[in-house]
C-alpha cells in the first residue's frame, strides 16, 4: 500500500520512508511510525512521520 493518504498511516504502524538525505538515490528506511507530521490529508510525495529511532521521511510504502 502506498503512503500518500494519512487516512492509512497512524501511530505503532510498520512502513518504509525515504530520508531527505536519501531522496535523490530512493533508498528506504524501514521504521515504526511515532508520529505524523503533515497535515493535510493526501501528499502527492508521501505523508512525512517520525519514526520512533527520531528519523523523519516520507512514506513510499505501508508494510502489512
Amino acid at each position: 500500500m502506498k503512503g500518500q493518504s494519512r487516512k492509512d498511516i497512524y501511530a505503532g504502524i510498520t512502513v518504509d520512508i525515504v530520508l531527505k538525505a536519501d531522496q535523490r538515490t530512493g533508498k528506504l528506511t524501514r521504521g515504526v511510525v511515532k508520529d505524523i507530521l503533515t497535515n493535510s490529508q493526501n501528499h502527492s510525495r508521501g505523508i512525512k512521520v517520525r519514526l520512533v529511532d527520531g528519523q523523519v521521511g516520507r512514506v513510499q510504502e505501508i508494510i502489512n
